[in-house]
């Protein structure tokens, strides 16, 4: 393995376990906001104890994301030297506006709410999570931006070769990121409404196994009440609110997902045709969209690739907005990419070993076609459950079956695979660029950056090999260490969120949350 093959995966690696966490942090907060709204409106203990269970998985989830985001910062300068010092001039604005505008805000408002329920009034505290909860929203959008300029440059001049910025409001209002943004909104909501889903499915079957819930003769359930802590009518109500807006919220979130993702691949048509080419297998020009293609898809050829499963007009609806208009394919894009950009890499000592390489347009093929297959799959498979289980609950509770509730629980990871594929979907579709060319810009004012020769020159395959061992063993210990917190206070339900429910008994009117004898708000934070 090369320099650059190691600088990527180790890249991949690290982003797509970060990438796992932001999604959950910018989904459940939401919803753990809107909880903490409803307990603010109206009194109800079961909002109070939602707002403090999904809150701790909130906050572990968060905690996590920091710890893993904070490397790929540190990347930038080790391992991608050239690709920083290429886009460093645009790149400063908007990863400035991340970090001192939103991050420290919602840090800063994070650590209000955690440490306040005691001290502070309920509305301040309420806006406190708001104020956070928005500022992690905000972040994720400045990120996009500096995403988004990766896919599809503006707001530059050339100065030497190198790009700087000249258009700060380009940037921020470049029509990829303005589309990326809710597609990426959207998707973080279906994975809090699923993990939502499966994790009050599986507790209220756990009230059915345990013979606290009944079912009457007409299917409809029984509350029942155990001498356990918080196992009471209170508790149930947190479950079924619970699941019920996890469904409710998976399904709209689904809806948007489909049609900011419409809107995505158009743009990607546009500023991108040939990985949309390649998401397609579509070999050659064409108006359908294959369903399933066979064929030897790693072998980067489309000479073997057959579409197997094919419906005529929606490829070229997904690209045009008609039936008819032509989509041109691989066969076709190539040799336009070729001419536009070179058959091999510059002879520049930039690329090192790799200067005169022959350059592989055509992303590679088993990624994208599945990946966007996966991506789209998983994320309708996830809805379509989310809908039945909407139905299901409207008794009140769940099936007992043990199957039934397991297939809930690993239903939460649907939406993750979804989330996980597009992205991968995404970035390794823009190769061989760093990034991509604008196809609005042409002659001396386009733009662009070939991977080759984003990686640091001075790093060697040693080096990359063990920092790539170091980061991936780390990941994986803070993996093991998040999965088990997350079951640990999971399976606890609401006491392990409230230990003062072991201790007192429930306020009969939802009480106020700052009682002098609860217990010390640390016991909630960690």
């Amino acid at each position: 393995m090369e320099a650059l093959e190691i600088a990527r995966w180790q890249f991949g690696i690290t982003t797509v376990y970060h990438f796992l966490m932001v999604p959950l942090t910018i989904g459940l907060g939401l919803l753990v906001a809107v909880m903490q709204t409803l307990w603010y409106r109206t009194g109800e203990a079961s909002y109070l104890r939602m707002t403090r269970f999904w809150g701790k998985l909130f906050l572990i989830n968060f905690i996590m994301g920091v710890a893993t985001g904070l490397v790929q910062e540190f990347q930038f300068g080790l391992a991608w030297s050239e690709y920083s010092r290429f886009v460093g001039d645009i790149f400063g604005a908007p990863l400035a506006l991340e970090a001192l505008l939103a991050f420290f805000v919602e840090s800063t408002f994070l650590g209000l709410w955690i440490f306040g329920w005691q001290r502070l009034p309920r509305l301040v505290h309420l806006l406190s999570l708001w104020a956070a909860v928005l500022a992690s929203v905000l972040s994720a959008y400045f990120i996009l931006v500096a995403n988004s300029w990766m896919q599809h440059p503006v707001g530059y001049e050339l100065v030497d070769g190198r790009p700087v910025l000249n258009d700060i409001w380009a940037v921020l209002t470049n029509n990829t990121a303005l589309v990326a943004f809710p597609h990426t909104v959207f998707g973080a909501l279906a994975v809090a409404g699923a993990f939502l889903l499966g994790i009050s499915w599986y507790h209220l079957w756990k009230r059915r196994h345990d013979g606290i819930d009944t079912v009457d003769a007409s299917g409809r359930v029984q509350i029942g009440t155990a001498a356990a802590p918080s196992r009471d009518a209170t508790d149930h109500r947190v479950w079924l609110r619970s699941a019920r807006l996890g469904a409710v919220v998976a399904m709209i979130a689904f809806a948007g997902t489909a049609v900011s993702g419409d809107l995505q691949g158009k743009l990607m048509f546009e500023q991108q045709p040939i990985k949309m080419a390649a998401a397609e297998a579509a070999c050659h020009d064409g108006t359908g969209f294959s369903v399933l293609s066979v064929g030897n898809l790693g072998s980067q050829s489309c000479d073997d690739i057959v579409a197997l499963i094919e419906v005529p007009g929606v490829l070229s609806f997904l690209a045009n907005g008609d039936f008819t208009t032509e989509v041109k394919g691989v066969n076709t894009l190539v040799p336009e990419y070729q001419e536009k950009y070179g058959t091999h890499l510059p002879d520049n000592p930039i690329y090192g070993d790799r200067a005169g390489a022959e350059i592989d347009y055509l992303p590679v093929l088993e990624v994208t076609y599945w990946g966007f297959r996966i991506m789209i799959g998983f994320g309708a498979i996830a809805a379509l459950a989310a809908g039945i289980a909407f139905w299901v609950l409207r008794r009140g509770t769940v099936p007992e079956s043990r199957w039934l509730m397991r297939l809930a629980v690993f239903g939460i990871l649907a939406p993750f695979g979804a989330n996980a594929a597009g992205w991968i979907f995404t970035e390794m579709g823009r190769q061989p660029f760093v990034v991509a060319p604008n196809p609005d810009f042409a002659g001396v004012d386009s733009v662009f950056m070939f991977t080759a020769a984003a990686v640091s020159p001075g790093v060697t395959v040693a080096e990359l090999l063990t920092s790539l061992v170091a980061l991936a063993s780390v990941y994986a210990v803070l993996l093991v260490i998040e999965v088990r917190l997350l079951f640990t206070y999971v399976r606890g339900g609401v006491a392990s969120a409230m230990p003062e429910l072991a201790h007192t008994p429930a306020d009969p009117d939802g009480g106020s949350g700052h009682r002098a004898d609860d217990a010390d708000v640390l016991s909630f934070a960690y």
